[in-house]
């Protein structure tokens, strides 16, 4: 995942650089979460560009295709949470950003499944029709649920769930790669006036560390400062280039 630290040494040197401001941790960690946030959502865009460009057969095959880029970014945001049903709804999981399917709880019995795929709507007048009709009229075996604030799932009879959703990103740990429901976070420590990296008090970024340079570049923006993307690549190059030696 991309380190809280690079990122932040990144910004701050490139700004520092060309006499563009200080950035101190507190200015970057007020805009560290909006800014993955931001790049997270970019994504749902850049997947459908790229799966319309696949229809128009020209997303590369294999591991080029920027489709199959995108989706193993976003898997590592997938998570799946049985839900019951309260007072005839199911409440919404508090980090739910966007649904990838819903199915009955169901079992394993003598390996196969008996859980059942729930089509969801979005649209109150569709799902009316949907119940009046005597051809569509959800049932144990072919049920339907409809998404507003909450969820509800007809037939009512059905009083549990598995939902599998992308979840809002939040942080790592540096020390031990567990996730948190923390924001990324710069955390240090102040040595002879000066702020120091502290892993102990950090919290990382949930997106793949190829997204460096895009962090570097979102932040700059919220903050107000305009960086050109080849600065921040020539400088993460040099990182790499480091690092390697």
């Amino acid at each position: 995942m991309a380190s809280v630290n690079q990122v932040y040494s990144a910004l701050k040197d490139l700004v520092n650089k060309d006499q563009r401001g200080f950035i101190t941790p507190a200015t970057f960690n007020n805009f560290a979460q909006i800014a993955q946030l931001n790049i997270f959502n970019q994504l749902f865009t850049e997947l459908e560009l790229a799966k319309r460009a696949r229809l128009r057969n020209t997303d590369p095959k294999g591991h080029a295709s920027r489709v199959k880029q995108i989706e193993e970014d976003l898997s590592h945001l997938a998570k799946t949470s049985t839900i019951s049903q309260v007072d005839g709804v199911y409440a919404k999981p508090d980090d739910l950003s966007k649904i990838i399917a819903a199915t009955t709880f169901g079992s394993i019995i003598l390996g196969q499944s008996t859980r059942v795929n729930i089509p969801l709507v979005y649209d109150e007048s569709k799902i009316d029709y949907i119940l009046l009709s005597d051809l569509s009229r959800p049932t144990e075996t072919a049920p339907v649920g409809l998404v507003s604030s909450d969820i509800e799932i007809f037939p009512s009879s059905i009083k549990k769930i598995r939902l599998t959703y992308y979840k809002y990103p939040e942080g790592i740990v540096p020390s031990t790669g567990a996730k948190t429901a923390s924001t990324p976070r710069f955390g240090y420590t102040t040595v002879a006036g000066k702020e120091v990296y502290s892993a102990t008090n950090s919290v990382d970024f949930e997106l793949p560390e190829h997204y460096f340079a895009e962090l570097v570049i979102e932040i700059a923006k919220l903050i107000g400062i305009n960086l050109r993307d080849a600065d921040v690549y020539n400088f993460s190059k040099g990182e790499e280039n480091k690092s390697l030696q």
